[in-house]
């Protein structure tokens, strides 16, 4: 046989190895099982999730008047299962107004999501994790985004009176949140000095004024508001730990940071930023950005441990480590916090690798001393509410953490794999005595390491 024919034969057998590759790829898909449709809607953003055994194929395409978004997925026919869509969009949804689905070709289905206002769309797939198999993802962002720190100052002033009627609120924090916990106030602290607070790294995001700091010779002392961000851990796609008797982590954090939020906005000059307030997946480098864009003075992250086992019990508080874990238990919470991205699907073209690298190089050893002493004060009120994992505040890799400028701990209430640990999580007895518990925390913290003036003060 002659080369040039023995090519030839070559390159048929590839032609016909391709062509029997294609024809299998869409009969698969077109065998595509849907599993789950999910629509997850949040003032952020609204997610629609459409989970299958197989990868789907799509094209889409944004259309500006009115606005929506149509998605063809190919290699499918239409299922009752892609009908149920319809019925999963509520109407206080801010976002989606209504989904239609319907046959757009013979094996085309299209999905047209008609929404309430101008969209940013994103739409990715995920391959499978943990519980999940292949997902489609629309993440559909509202091009105008509120200022977060203004409503903040705005919701302040509509609920509170002026800053000026209380002007020595900050100096009499732990006194004003020990007498709203019925807790004796902690012992007045030594003026607190530059030395003692983190150095800013980078300028906060401008934001409207709401007061005027304290005089140029009082630097401890100051009359803004005070902001603390609650970072309740997981949501949405991501449930977090699961209990034994089925309770998730993502909806008792969040129940336990509204009760603090309501703590912390009771008491004058201080109002608390959640950074995520419903059942939505928030990504963590997100939360972090978050908390810088309101000038937060600290930042705590909730969750509920879970171990393999139903023995461990007690609650933990972490701090970031610039180095190594301080032990393998630390190690191994840090990784598996920080697998959060994973399973509650982020688009990883939209995620900028740059900026997460700076926030890692930016961290500062002050900021985590500062981290220190918060998570100090926390565990000390918590322990006397429930048992300790561990005497003392552990350090390890979390990237939830790594606020430059921001005092942060990370929070373990309790092992949710326990059983009895999973009942008192559930309870309302217990979120109030914690809620309490985190509260005094915060005082004692800000009794010792009174809030500096900002250079632009709020």
């Amino acid at each position: 046989m002659s080369a040039s024919k023995s090519g030839l034969n070559r390159r048929s057998a590839l032609q016909m190895g391709s062509l029997v590759l294609l024809l299998g790829v869409q009969q698969i898909a077109r065998g595509a099982s849907i599993l789950a449709v999910r629509v997850w809607p949040s003032k952020d953003y609204s997610r629609v999730t459409i989970e299958s055994d197989v990868g789907l194929k799509t094209k889409y395409y944004f259309i500006a008047e009115p606005p929506r978004l149509a998605v063809d997925i190919e290699g499918i026919d239409l299922i009752p299962a892609l009908r149920e869509l319809v019925a999963k969009v509520k109407p206080d949804d801010p976002n989606i107004s209504g989904i239609r689905v319907g046959q757009n070709a013979p094996g085309v289905v299209r999905l047209v999501v008609e929404l309430k206002q101008p969209m940013l769309p994103q739409v990715f797939t995920l391959q499978p994790v943990a519980a999940y198999q292949h997902r489609l993802v629309f993440d559909l962002y509202p091009t105008q985004v509120v200022d977060p720190l203004a409503a903040l100052i705005a919701e302040r002033l509509k609920d509170k009176p002026p800053l000026a009627a209380a002007p020595q609120a900050v100096d009499r924090l732990g006194e004003l949140i020990a007498k709203q916990t019925d807790r004796p106030a902690p012992a007045a602290p030594p003026p607190a000095t530059a030395a003692d607070k983190p150095p800013v790294i980078a300028a906060a995001p401008k934001a409207p004024s709401e007061t005027v700091g304290a005089g140029a010779g009082s630097r401890n002392k100051t009359d803004r508001l005070i902001i603390v961000a609650l970072d309740p851990g997981h949501g949405g796609e991501d449930p977090g730990a699961i209990g034994p008797g089925g309770t998730r982590e993502k909806d008792v954090v969040l129940q336990i940071a509204l009760r603090l939020r309501d703590r912390i906005n009771a008491v004058p000059n201080m109002r608390a930023y959640l950074t995520r307030d419903a059942d939505f997946f928030v990504p963590l480098h997100i939360r972090v950005q978050k908390a810088r864009r309101v000038q937060a003075d600290l930042f705590i992250s909730i969750h509920a441990d879970a171990f393999f086992t139903p023995r461990p019990q007690g609650a933990s508080v972490f701090a970031l480590s610039e180095k190594g874990a301080t032990s393998s238990a630390a190690r191994w919470i840090a990784d598996k916090e920080n697998s959060a991205d994973l399973v509650g699907g982020v688009n990883v073209k939209a995620k900028d690798a740059h900026v997460q690298k700076a926030l890692l190089d930016m961290s500062t050893t002050a900021q985590i001393n500062d981290s220190l002493k918060l998570g100090s004060a926390m565990l000390g009120e918590i322990g006397s509410v429930g048992k300790l994992h561990k005497p003392r505040v552990e350090q390890a890799g979390f990237a939830v953490l790594r606020a430059p400028d921001i005092p942060s701990v990370l929070v373990e209430t309790a092992f949710i794999s326990n059983p009895d640990e999973e009942a008192k999580l559930r309870s309302d007895d217990y979120q109030i005595q914690l809620a309490d518990a985190l509260m005094r925390g915060i005082g004692r913290y800000f009794a010792k390491n009174p809030p500096l003036a900002r250079n632009r003060p709020l």
